[in-house]
């Protein structure tokens, strides 16, 4: 592919990704008024509604990731993830036009189903780009992630205004659009050749798993990504909370966090990580990424002022390191065939994450944050997810001893 086609294609694809992160971001000002509107409930009893609709979505995900993944393998990048953003699309429409409680749990399940569009998208980036630029790229599909986590909310919020469905409908149009586009110009990236047949029995969480077992280093990093994410989920499931808790902040002074978080995001990954994976290598960068995200959590654990939270906000953002390093060292220790298996191994384990550590960080912070005595201690959730990342980064280490610095993909491959 010449370099001008690639750099197009690429541009759809980190389109995709900032679209999808942006659907996500839109609809967050508004669930709640939308789930005390269908339901009739209090807003204590709609919290209790979006975290079951989170739990559905994230359990139908573990399932379909592999799946997809497969499918990706057989047929190609492009119909999977032409797909995937037309289920989505539907499911926005169907939670836009929801008069029930059920009409919104089917949206969520369609969403799960057709939630392929990030995997698929890193599968296609690890078609198209050589080992030693391939995080770079995956830094940059967060980077997207990043600047969709900053403008959804505050999108979502004006068009909130105009009425509580009103984003769906517009989250819905912009996916359609994107879908339009890929159909037109966005090319296949995995060439007939190297596709392999279609396997159910390979289409599930625990053999998309084993399948990986023949590679050593990739099997390793789906371990520490998992262990990474168990931790790292504390921010979305008690990072408002905490604020309140410990701060008293406003939901203002929420938001300002949530959009510097997002900003750092875009400067880590879509900036930062272009130069700290050619110059230190993928095993030094995966290292630094996950020391400061160590640092990062002790870091809200003990801190005592705003001031204090904002400076481990940025230690933290250099552990935006860590995922791309990670992926990368998994990407080019695999066959190129089984790309699609690895991303849907990948994403059914962040999957699981998902349902785990959101109820296990709440329950945390719940028990040590009910009355001010011996065991009060809001930040006691950022102290597990410390632990959490500790022990991933010791398996980090154990599983690159054999890995040159550089973790070329020969190295991988050990």
């Amino acid at each position: 592919m010449r370099s001008e086609s690639r750099g197009f294609a690429f541009g759809i694809v980190l389109a995709t990704a900032l679209i999808d992160s942006i659907g996500f971001g839109i609809i967050l000002p508004v669930t709640p008024d939308l789930l005390m509107e269908v339901s009739g409930e209090t807003l204590s009893s709609a919290a209790v509604y979006g975290g079951t609709l989170m739990f559905v979505f994230a359990g139908i995900q573990f399932f379909a990731m592999p799946v997809l993944g497969n499918l990706s393998d057989a047929y190609g990048r492009k119909p999977v993830l032409m797909v995937s953003l037309a289920v989505l699309a539907s499911n926005y429409i169907l939670m836009g036009l929801a008069e029930s409680l059920v009409l919104l749990f089917v949206g969520r399940l369609l969403s799960g189903i057709g939630s392929a569009t990030f995997s698929t998208c890193n599968a296609y980036i690890a078609d198209r780009t050589t080992p030693a630029e391939r995080a770079q790229y995956f830094g940059l599909m967060g980077a997207a992630f990043g600047l969709g986590f900053v403008i959804g909310p505050v999108l979502g919020g004006f068009l909130g205004e105009f009425g509580s469905r009103v984003p769906f409908f517009v989250t819905a149009g912009l996916i359609i659009l994107n879908l339009g586009l890929g159909l037109i110009f966005l090319p296949e990236s995995l060439a007939g050749p190297l596709r392999r047949p279609f396997d159910w029995r390979r289409a599930n969480p625990l053999a998309s798993l084993r399948s990986m077992q023949s590679f050593k280093v990739a099997y390793a990093m789906i371990g520490v990504m998992f262990l990474y994410n168990l931790g790292h989920h504390v921010l979305p499931a008690v990072w408002n909370f905490w604020g309140i808790e410990r701060f008293n902040w406003t939901p203002k002074q929420v938001g300002y966090s949530l959009g510097y978080v997002g900003l750092l995001m875009i400067l880590s990954q879509g900036l930062l990580i272009r130069w700290a994976i050619p110059k230190l290598g993928y095993v030094r960068s995966g290292l630094i990424g996950l020391g400061c995200n160590l640092v990062a959590f002790v870091g809200y654990a003990f801190a005592s002022s705003e001031a204090a939270v904002y400076l481990f906000l940025t230690v933290g953002a250099l552990g935006g390191l860590a995922g791309p390093a990670m992926n990368g060292l998994a990407s080019i220790a695999v066959d190129q065939r089984q790309q699609g298996e690895l991303q849907g191994a990948m994403g059914s384990m962040m999957a699981l994450t998902a349902i785990v550590s959101p109820l296990m960080m709440t329950i945390t912070f719940d028990y040590f944050s009910r009355d001010p005595g011996s065991f009060y201690f809001p930040g006691a959730p950022f102290i597990l997810a410390a632990s959490l990342t500790g022990v991933s980064l010791l398996l980090f280490l154990w599983a690159t001893r054999s890995v040159g610095s550089a973790g070329t993909a020969n190295d991988s491959k050990s």
